[in-house]
């Protein structure tokens, strides 16, 4: 288990516990959460270290794992990818000014983004933990993600875009991983990291049982300041910030669930509508945030 005695962003010793939140998809167990009076990340504490976190990932219902379609939310998740999917490809096209380049997704899932950059004509490459995930990939799409040890093995400077959706609040070499980015990463290439903000409408609201702590699997919860903060560290700097307007509403599904027992649709669309009207003209309150990235 990993106990920290200060911020895993920024060192600041500063901290202190503001909640706990349970695994409701494996374990059931409580987990504690944790924020730094600095830069107010938040972080789990008492996580298992990356050799014992793999059963936490075990579920049927882990839809980036296994693209179920079971039950409503994952219906859910499904029709809202196929627009995000179009939507993060015209963005990656767009913030690196090219139309074809060498793409590196990290955390690939099943590969269904990768998919939709290679119709593109764009060379790609993909990184993933998951076996099960990797496989699916492969079969459905002839496109197989390395695991992600080779994140430190792959050339220098090769990619024009980097891509981390929903992975970073994951990965436990947080340092090294963003380090080995900037590594990577081409000249004038761009780093796109989607993470959720707990500075949102919707995780104010629902507390404890917001689905977006996903504990112990999210080992951090990045406010916009510690973002910024990290990649500072490491040479890198946030150039943009931009809404993800979907996913309050998917957080909010999940969190009513996780609140009440059972679902609450109504109640969920009307706490994703206000969390993303609270959000118009200001990224930083967002549900999901994407922040685009580039050398100093």
């Amino acid at each position: 288990m990993i106990h920290y005695a200060q911020c895993p962003v920024c060192s600041n010793q500063q901290v202190h516990e503001v909640l706990a939140a349970i695994d409701h998809t494996v374990s059931q167990q409580r987990f504690s959460i944790w924020e730094c009076d600095r830069c107010q990340c938040r972080y789990t504490q008492d996580v298992p270290d990356e050799h014992e976190i793999a059963p936490y990932y075990k579920a049927d219902t882990y839809v980036s794992h296994t693209d179920t379609r079971e039950g409503l939310v994952n219906k859910l998740y499904h029709r809202i990818r196929k627009i995000t999917l179009r939507s993060k490809a015209s963005l990656v096209c767009r913030q690196t000014g090219l139309q074809q380049g060498s793409i590196l997704d990290i955390g690939a899932g099943t590969g269904a983004f990768l998919h939709t950059m290679q119709i593109k004509g764009w060379e790609v490459a993909g990184l993933e933990p998951d076996a099960l995930a990797a496989k699916i990939s492969e079969d459905k799409y002839g496109i197989k993600p390395l695991t992600t040890d080779h994140l430190f093995n792959l050339p220098k400077g090769k990619f024009h875009a980097i891509t981390m959706w929903h992975v970073l609040e994951h990965v436990h070499r947080l340092h090294d991983y963003v380090k080995q980015l900037n590594h990577l990463l081409a000249e004038n290439g761009v780093i796109f990291v989607a993470v959720p903000n707990h500075l949102s409408s919707d995780a104010a609201h629902y507390q404890s049982s917001w689905a977006a702590y996903d504990v112990p699997r999210h080992l951090y919860h990045f406010s916009p300041e510690s973002m910024q903060l990290l990649m500072q560290q490491h040479g890198l700097q946030v150039i943009k910030m931009k809404q993800m307007w979907y996913d309050s509403f998917y957080v909010s599904m999940l969190s009513e669930q996780y609140k009440r027992g059972q679902t609450a649709n109504i109640s969920a669309f009307f706490n994703g509508l206000k969390s993303n009207l609270r959000a118009i003209g200001k990224p930083n309150r967002c549900s999901s945030v994407i922040y685009i990235i580039k050398r100093k």
